[in-house]
């Protein structure tokens, strides 16, 4: 698994309540993500990849330099990511959020 450039941490070994490993190979690593209403991770790190949205978000997402995101995606979106990147997403919703996120693997 690949790191990014700042934080490091596997969202499935430090938040394995929200991520969970679906299928793994040498090139990809699958997640289910699941978020119930206004819950909120910790701090982790996903290489490129692609999102699925299994149902409606509404999320802030807190980068380590300080920013913070507001992300409104509709069920069925796909949402690519060209870069690896540490967040701390955040369910804004009172309703529950299901993704899949296909994460490409660094070939070494």
């Amino acid at each position: 698994m690949s790191e990014s450039k700042s934080h490091g941490k596997d969202a499935a070994e430090v938040d394995p309540q929200h991520y969970e490993v679906e299928y793994e190979n040498d090139r990809l690593r699958v997640l289910r993500v699941r978020f119930g209403p206004n819950e909120k991770s910790v701090m982790h790190s996903h290489p490129s990849g692609v999102v699925i949205m299994l149902s409606d978000c509404d999320f802030k997402t807190y980068l380590p330099q300080g920013p913070v995101r507001h992300i409104m995606g509709k069920s069925g979106q796909v949402i690519g990511f060209d870069e690896p990147f540490d967040h701390l997403p955040e369910n804004m919703s009172k309703k529950p959020f299901e993704a899949i996120f296909v994460e490409v693997k660094e070939r070494s």
